[in-house]
C-alpha cells in the first residue's frame, strides 16, 4: 500500500483506502510519532528508510510532503496545527515575523546615521554618543531576548511579539522627542530591550510552521532581515540626517515600528501549538474558547495565553531550560557558540565604528562626506542578499549530501558544511577590509572586504541556527536567545577599543586579528563537531536523557 501523501491529516476523510483518521487514531498516531522523534538531531526523511526502521504499520500513518519525497517532521496533528496551514498563510506569517525581526537593529542603526548630529545637539563627541547610547542599547538586546523567550513559552509567540513592538514604538517616540542626552540614552536602551523579541521568537515561528526539510530556507529568509537591518537605517537615514534634524530619522523609525505593530495585529496568527497535550485535550480546550473577533483580540493581547499558562512551561523551568541547553557539549563546549558570537559580534563593531573610519579626515580616515558614508552602507546590504541566496543553495546541498551519505537520514552535523566556504569568505573579507582602511588608496577594497564579511556571516549564521534547532527541537527560542546574547557580548565591547587600536597599530592588524580569532574558533569547534558531534549528541541529547 502506498504511503499517505498529504501535508496535514484529515479528521474524517479516507485517503486511498487508508483507515479513517478519527480523533482516537490521530491521538495514538501522534504518540507513536513523538516516540520516533525523540532522537534529537537525527531525522528520517526518506519514506523507504522510514518503512525499514519503523515498520509498515507506523510508516503507513506517516504524512509526507506533497511530492512524496520527504517524511514530515514534526507530524501534523490536525487542522489547527500550524504545520497544516496553507502555503500562503505560512509565507505571510514568515514575512511578518521577518519584518518584525528587522525592527530592533534597524532602530539601533538610526543612531549611527545621526551620530554626528546627536553629538552636535548634545554638545559631546561621537565616541561618547556611541559609548552612552549605541553600545549599551546593543548590550540590552541580549537580556531582552532571554526575557522574551521565557514569556513566549508561557503565553505564546503572538502576544509577546505584539506587546514588545508596542513598547518599542513608544520608546522610539521617546527618543524622537528627548530633550537631553540622559533621557535619550535611557529611551534608546529601553527601546532595544523591549523590541528585541522577534529576533529570538522568529526561529520559533520558522520551526513552528515548516517541517524539518524546509526549515533551512525559512531560517535563511528570517536571518536575512535580521542581519541586513542594522545597515538599512544608516543607508536610508544618512541622507536625511545630512539635511534635516536627527529627530526626523527617529520619527521615521517609529513609523516603521507602528507599521509592524499593525501587521502583527491584523495578519499574524499564533504559531505555538501545544502538541504535548494531545489532540483530544487540545480540542477540549478549543471548545471552551471565545469565537470570531473576540477570540482574535484575546489571542493578540495574551488573554488566551494567560488561560493556557498552566499547561505550559513555568518561569523557573524556562530559566533552567536555558542552562540545560547551554551546558550540552554539542552546543557550547566545542566553542560553536563563542565562534558564532565573535563572528557576528565583529560585524556589529564594523557597523558602529565604520562611520568614524570613513568620515574622519585623512590621514586617519577617508574624509568622506555624509552622503557618501551613507551610500557605503549599501555594501553590507548587497553582501547579505548574496549571502542569503548562497546560504539557501548551500543548505540544500548539505541536506542532500547528508541524506545520500546516511541512507535517507538527516544528521544535523552535516548542516555545518556551508560554514567551510563561509569562514573562508569571512577571513578574506576581514583582511581585505583592514588592508583597505590602512592604506586608503581606494574604497574598492573597503567595499569588497565588507561585502565578503557579510556574505560569510550570513552563510555561517544560517548553518549554525539550522543545525542547533535540529539538535534541540522545542528549544529553538533558547537557542536563538543564547545566540543573540553571544553576538551581543561579542560586539558590545568592540567599539570601545577598535578605533583606538586601529589608530595605534593600524586597521590591518585589528581586522586581521579579528578574522584570525573567528578562524581559530572555527577550527576548534566545527571539525570537532564533524568528528565527534554525533556521539556527543546521542549521549547528551536532552530527550535521550529524559527517556533514559
Amino acid at each position: 500500500m502506498d504511503l499517505e501523501k498529504h501535508d496535514s491529516p484529515s479528521l474524517s476523510a479516507t485517503t486511498d483506502g487508508l483507515p479513517v483518521l478519527t480523533s482516537e487514531r490521530l491521538e495514538r498516531a501522534a504518540r507513536e510519532h513523538q516516540h520516533f522523534e525523540k532522537r534529537d538531531g537525527r531525522f528520517i526523511l526518506d519514506p523507504e528508510e522510514a518503512r525499514q526502521e519503523f515498520g509498515d504499520e507506523i510508516a503507513k500513518s506517516l504524512k509526507l510532503s506533497d511530492d512524496g519525497k520527504y517524511v514530515l517532521w514534526p507530524q501534523p496533528m490536525g487542522e489547527d496545527d500550524p504545520q497544516s496551514w496553507s502555503e500562503g498563510k505560512k509565507r505571510l506569517t514568515l514575512i511578518v515575523a521577518a519584518l518584525a525581526a528587522f525592527v530592533p537593529d534597524f532602530s539601533s542603526g538610526v543612531g549611527i546615521a545621526s551620530l554626528f548630529n546627536l553629538a552636535k545637539q548634545f554638545e559631546t563627541t561621537p565616541n561618547n554618543i556611541n559609548n552612552l547610547t549605541s553600545n549599551w542599547s546593543i548590550f540590552l538586546l541580549g537580556p531582552g531576548g532571554i526575557l522574551a523567550v521565557i514569556l513566549a513559552r508561557r503565553f505564546g509567540r503572538l502576544p509577546v511579539m505584539f506587546w514588545s513592538q508596542v513598547f518599542g514604538v513608544a520608546f522610539m517616540v521617546g527618543c524622537t522627542f528627548s530633550q537631553n542626552l540622559a533621557t535619550f540614552a535611557g529611551m534608546r536602551c529601553l527601546q532595544a530591550f523591549f523590541s528585541t523579541a522577534p529576533q529570538v521568537t522568529g526561529l520559533y515561528v520558522a520551526t513552528d510552521i515548516y517541517p524539518v526539510h524546509r526549515q533551512n530556507r525559512a531560517i535563511a529568509l528570517w536571518t536575512l532581515f535580521y542581519i541586513v537591518s542594522p545597515f538599512m537605517s544608516p543607508w536610508l537615514f544618512g541622507y536625511l540626517c545630512a539635511r534635516q534634524s536627527w529627530r526626523w530619522a527617529y520619527g521615521a523609525g517609529a513609523l516603521y515600528g507602528l507599521v509592524v505593530v499593525l501587521l502583527i495585529a491584523f495578519l499574524l496568527d499564533e504559531t505555538m501549538y501545544d502538541r504535548h497535550l494531545g489532540h483530544q485535550r487540545l480540542q477540549q480546550l478549543k471548545e471552551g474558547q471565545s469565537k470570531g473577533l473576540r477570540h482574535r483580540i484575546e489571542k493578540l493581547v495574551g488573554v488566551v495565553g494567560w488561560r493556557l499558562r498552566k499547561h505550559r512551561t513555568p518561569f523557573l523551568q524556562s530559566i533552567k531550560d536555558f542552562l540545560d541547553v547551554l551546558w550540552r557539549p554539542h552546543f557550547f563546549l566545542p566553542l560553536i557558540l563563542i565562534m558564532f558570537g565573535q563572528s557576528f559580534g565583529f560585524t556589529i563593531g564594523i557597523n558602529v565604528t565604520n562611520p568614524v573610519f570613513l568620515a574622519t579626515p585623512k590621514p586617519i580616515g577617508f574624509g568622506l562626506k555624509e552622503d557618501l558614508v551613507s551610500t557605503m552602507y549599501l555594501t553590507p546590504i548587497v553582501g547579505a542578499l548574496i549571502g542569503e541566496v548562497l546560504a539557501r543553495f548551500l543548505a540544500q546541498i548539505s541536506t542532500r549530501i547528508s541524506l545520500r551519505r546516511n541512507h535517507g537520514v538527516l544528521e544535523s552535523e552535516d548542516l555545518l558544511l556551508p560554514t567551510i566556504p563561509g569562514i573562508v569568505l569571512y577571513v578574506i573579507g576581514m583582511c581585505l577590509f583592514g588592508w583597505a582602511n590602512l592604506h586608503k588608496e581606494s574604497l574598492a577594497g573597503v567595499i569588497f572586504g565588507w561585502g565578503l564579511v557579510e556574505v560569510g556571516t550570513l552563510i555561517m549564521v544560517v548553518a549554525v541556527l539550522a543545525k542547533s534547532s535540529l539538535d534541540f527541537p522545542g528549544r529553538e527560542g533558547e537557542i536563538s536567545a543564547l545566540v543573540n546574547q553571544a553576538r551581543v557580548l561579542g560586539g558590545f565591547a568592540v567599539p570601545y577599543f577598535e578605533t583606538i587600536w586601529a589608530e595605534r597599530d593600524g586597521s590591518l592588524v585589528v581586522f586581521g586579528a579579528e578574522g584570525g580569532i573567528v578562524a581559530g574558533l572555527w577550527l576548534l569547534s566545527v571539525p570537532t563537531l564533524f568528528l565527534f558531534g554525533k556521539s556527543l549528541r546521542e549521549r547528551f541529547s536532552i530527550k535521550q536523557q529524559q527517556h533514559a
